[in-house]
């Protein structure tokens, strides 16, 4: 299978990389300028081929990576497992593309396991991962012809980790059946608000909400409220984030969705650049956010326990015990596994 210590120390130094483009504050070295270079290059091209990973969203993602993938956290992640010699398998890996790197987990875990990875790649996130393929196989040689990238048909795998839509899930449950899996649907996450958040609580959820423009499963794309819950503190602590109706991709979606709204006559609440409609679903457009009201601590409780097929993330304050608190959402620890399956787990025992 390889030295785990040295994929580790692989990681560590991707992470290092990461931190010298993602982190204004750190300078680059010399012996990395180089893939600093082409990093930057990797960075432009994926900038040009889709215009919701921005610049500030591509540094924000690396940086993220970056803050993960240091010694003592990935000592930490890793510390619960059992690694043990056996002979690797093929783990066929198809990838979503809504925000940058979305698929890096999964990649991540395949290899430092110990096994092979057959990727396929979205077609909107698509120049970042053969460039860190790369990366690793040049600073550790045991990576050499354990990564490989597909357009089209697989070639034979022992196993498969798929994400998807709810409705592509179902033709991956049925496709892969045959072989052990993950397959992973559409969720979104939400907060929980009693009215007694402070604007610093407030503003931060704002980043829960407009990170990565509200495109990925983490991003919270519908609040619980109070009955009589005033929306005017809400509205002024997320102010600070108005300028994102500046990005054409995302004003487009605001304009359309709200003409849409306008006509249905539905009644929603807008500040510019959110609207706020009330809505008994989880998933909302872009630049709406759904709310939701509740009677009582107990009955919401109950809600979220029925629907947690539906739900990533939950931030609140006080109200569960896996809550994730206010502004934190887009930066998950490796310990953090999508739809709260443990992929690691997964795969040391294939």
């Amino acid at each position: 299978m390889g030295e785990i210590h040295d994929r580790i120390s692989a990681f560590v130094k991707l992470g290092n990389l990461f931190r010298q483009i993602g982190q204004k504050d750190t300078p680059i070295k010399e012996s990395d300028q180089e893939y600093i270079d082409v990093l930057t290059q990797k960075l432009n091209l994926a900038e040009q081929h889709n215009a919701w990973f921005t610049k500030e969203n591509l540094k924000f993602a690396l940086s993220n990576w970056a803050d993960a993938l240091t010694l003592p956290n990935i000592e930490k992640w890793l510390s619960n497992y059992q690694f043990e010699e056996r002979e690797p398998k093929t783990v066929a890996v198809i990838m979503a593309g809504n925000i940058p790197l979305v698929g890096f987990h999964d990649f991540l875990c395949v290899l430092i396991s110990g096994h092979r990875i057959v990727v396929k790649q979205s077609s909107n996130d698509m120049h970042l991962l053969p460039f860190i393929a790369t990366y690793l196989e040049a600073v550790q040689p045991w990576f050499k012809g354990k990564i490989s990238f597909y357009k089209d048909k697989l070639p034979e795998y022992d196993a498969v980790i798929a994400t998807g839509s709810s409705n592509t899930a179902r033709y991956f449950e049925y496709y892969f059946s045959s072989k052990p899996n993950i397959i992973r649907k559409n969720r979104n996450s939400i907060a929980i608000l009693t009215g007694e958040e402070t604007p610093e609580q407030l503003y931060a959820l704002g980043k829960d909400i407009f990170t990565y423009y509200g495109l990925g499963c983490r991003s919270v794309s519908k609040l619980f409220v109070p009955q009589d819950y005033n929306f005017e503190a809400f509205f002024k602590a997320i102010y600070p984030y108005h300028d994102i109706i500046n990005q054409n991709k995302y004003a487009n979606n605001y304009d359309y969705n709200k003409a849409v709204y306008l006509m249905s006559l539905y009644d929603m609440l807008d500040n510019g650049f959110l609207m706020l409609k009330e809505d008994d679903e989880y998933g909302s457009p872009i630049a709406t956010l759904f709310y939701e009201h509740y009677l009582d601590e107990d009955s919401l409780k109950q809600k979220l326990i029925s629907d947690r097929e539906q739900l990533q993330c939950v931030v609140s304050n006080g109200w569960t015990t896996d809550e994730i608190p206010f502004g934190k959402t887009q930066k998950p620890e490796l310990w953090d596994y999508a739809d709260h399956v443990d992929t690691l787990k997964f795969l040391l025992e294939l």
